[in-house]
C-alpha cells in the first residue's frame, strides 16, 4: 500500500513515504531535497546515471536537479524527505551563493540522524523553534561536506527559457514563441533543453505547472483556486499530473495542511 504524509513549517516541507508499485516521473524541484532511506532501496535517475540508496543512505537533490524514483524491488521502501527552500538554505548558512552539492547519496551516522530528527519534529508538529533549531544543525553539517562549484549551470538561453515557460502556466506552451525568442528551430531547441535541464521543455512545463499548483494550495487552502490558476482542464487533470510528481492527490494534499 503506497502512503504519502505531507507537513510544512516555516519553508521546509517534510514527508514521509511508503511506496511498493508507486513511481514518480522524471520532475525537479525548486527547494533542496534532502532524505533518508528507512527500509527497502531506493531507485532512481539523475543527471543520466541511476542511483541506488540503501538503508540509511542520505540522499541529496540539487534545486531543479531532474530525477524519477521507485522502489527498487517488490520488498518496497519506506523513506523521508525534506523540501528546503534555497532562500531559507542561503540565510541559515550566511552564503550569498546557492551551494551545489555533488555527492548524490552519503553514509553519514550524524547528517542521517539530523535530517530524522528535523523531518520527525516537522511531522509531528513540534514548535516552530525547535524546528529552526535542528534545521540549524542539519545545514552546519551539510555546509562542511565537500560541494562542487563545477556542478553544471544552466547557461543565460536556458534561463532566460525557463523564465519565459515559467511566465505564462497559465496557457499552452507556446513553443514557437520561445523559439523565436532565440532563433533556433523546435527540433534544436528541444534538444538543447533537455542537454542543460535533464527534461524536456513540455515536461518542465507541467512541472512548474504542478508546482504552482502546489503553491496556491498552501496559501488558500483550495485545490479550484489551483485548477483555475494553473490552467488545469479540471480537478482529474490536475490531479493526476500532481500524483504523478507528489504521490498524492491535490485534495490529500491540502488535507495535510489543515
Amino acid at each position: 500500500m503506497d502512503k504519502f504524509v505531507y507537513k510544512k513549517s516555516e519553508g521546509i516541507t517534510a514527508l514521509s513515504a511508503s511506496i511498493t508499485d508507486f513511481t514518480y516521473k522524471k520532475h525537479s524541484h525548486k527547494e533542496y531535497a534532502i532524505g533518508v532511506t528507512l527500509r527497502g532501496i531506493q531507485r532512481y535517475n539523475l543527471d543520466g546515471s541511476m542511483q541506488l540508496s540503501y538503508q540509511d543512505g542520505v540522499m541529496i537533490f540539487n534545486p531543479e536537479q531532474t530525477h524519477d524514483g521507485m522502489a527498487h524491488d517488490r520488498t518496497g521502501l519506506d523513506y523521508v524527505m525534506l523540501y528546503i527552500d534555497p532562500e531559507l538554505m542561503l540565510e541559515v548558512s550566511e552564503k550569498k551563493d546557492i551551494i551545489r552539492f555533488s555527492t548524490p547519496i552519503v553514509y553519514d551516522h550524524r547528517l542521517e540522524q539530523q535530517v530524522l530528527s528535523l523531518s520527525h519534529a516537522i511531522l509531528n508538529e513540534r514548535d516552530e523553534a525547535l524546528c529552526s533549531e535542528l534545521l540549524l544543525a542539519l545545514t552546519d553539517s551539510l555546509i562542511q561536506m565537500d560541494f562542487s562549484t563545477d556542478y553544471k549551470k544552466d547557461n543565460s538561453l536556458i534561463r532566460k527559457a525557463k523564465d519565459m515557460i515559467r511566465s505564462n502556466l497559465k496557457d499552452v506552451l507556446k513553443l514557437d514563441e520561445v523559439c523565436q525568442e532565440f532563433h533556433l528551430s523546435k527540433f534544436q531547441f528541444i534538444r538543447l533543453f533537455k542537454s542543460y535541464t535533464g527534461i524536456s521543455p513540455y515536461q518542465y512545463f507541467l512541472n512548474c505547472k504542478v508546482e504552482h499548483a502546489k503553491q496556491v494550495i498552501e496559501k488558500h487552502r483550495d485545490i479550484h483556486s489551483a485548477v483555475a490558476e494553473c490552467g488545469f482542464v479540471d480537478l482529474t487533470h490536475l490531479n493526476k499530473h500532481f500524483k504523478s510528481v507528489y504521490g498524492t492527490t491535490a485534495f490529500k494534499y491540502m488535507s495535510y495542511l489543515n
